[in-house]
């Protein structure tokens, strides 16, 4: 792998952490397996993409990107707590109609970026960032929101949502309104995989209505990895494994192709990635007792 794919592979690798940021906080935490995300990803990348052709500052339409995808999750929220439907369904059922509103938003299914302003640009403008300028934004940002959740989860309300998808019954008994914490997970997450969409869809020059298929098995893979190789005795080091789990699951997708598999295989391959990581933990227990 040369140096140039290595650099493109890492910076790839640290913008689609931020959302398995969003997805840990959803499948970890709380407990739900939501599947809005391939939705909502491409929703924060056709709402930055749509307003920076229209003229709109970069970082205001990266921060209306989050918003979108919070609003997203609130959505899906409200349905599974409101309504009482399934997390599954409340997911598809928003990915569903996400799909229109992401064209709705978009105006047609792809939009290019080629020639406008990105966050990337104007920061790559800084004196010794021309070169490095992409990596360092996106590793400033993933470790910066990193932190938030960090910190986030070890206050008040952050260990309510941890207890909510723990014990759901024992902290409703103690008074937490749990319809509550999975709204806000939901939420949370949600802004993140939009804010990672945008990202994408800003250093990629173009955003695409169906850049989003996939995103959650790619989540989930990502995190799986990365509790695997890293381990989760604490937050601190759970987050620290998810962000290197979106990385490498970059990288393993990188090598693959540079050994010659055609790109239509990738569904597969993540499908192994997943399958692998979900049995290794058994197998190595299996294997410690044969000895």
């Amino acid at each position: 792998m040369s140096a140039q794919i290595a650099l493109g592979t890492t910076e790839q690798g640290l913008m689609y952490a931020i959302m398995v940021l969003g997805v840990y906080l959803t499948f970890r935490i709380l407990n739900y397996a939501d599947l809005s995300v391939d939705g909502s990803f491409t929703l924060g990348a056709g709402t930055a993409a749509s307003l920076i052709v229209g003229g709109t500052d970069p970082w205001v339409a990266t921060g209306m990107a989050f918003i979108a995808g919070t609003l997203a999750g609130l959505f899906t929220g409200i349905l599974h707590t409101k309504f009482k439907i399934t997390p599954l369904l409340s997911g598809i059922l928003t990915m569903t109609a996400l799909y229109s509103i992401n064209l709705r938003v978009m105006g047609r299914a792809n939009i290019s970026l080629l020639g406008s302003q990105t966050v990337f640009s104007d920061f790559t403008k800084l004196p010794f960032m021309e070169e490095y300028g992409v990596l360092v934004l996106s590793l400033v940002s993933v470790l910066f929101l990193g932190s938030i959740i960090y910190f986030f989860l070890r206050t008040e309300l952050g260990l309510a949502l941890r207890a909510t998808g723990d014990n759901e019954l024992m902290i409703r008994s103690l008074g937490v309104n749990t319809d509550l914490m999975k709204i806000l997970g939901l939420a949370l997450s949600n802004g993140l995989v939009a804010f990672a969409g945008s990202f994408v869809a800003q250093n990629q020059e173009f955003a695409d209505v169906s850049m989003g298929i996939g995103m959650i098995i790619a989540g989930l893979a990502s995190v799986i990895i990365g509790e695997v190789l890293i381990g989760t005795s604490s937050i601190g080091r759970t987050i620290i494994a998810v962000i290197c789990g979106g990385i490498l699951y970059r990288v393993i997708i990188a090598v693959v192709l540079q050994l010659g598999l055609a790109p239509t295989d990738l569904k597969l391959i993540t499908s192994i990635i997943v399958i692998t990581a979900l049995v290794s933990p058994s197998l190595r227990k299996k294997i410690a007792s044969w000895r």
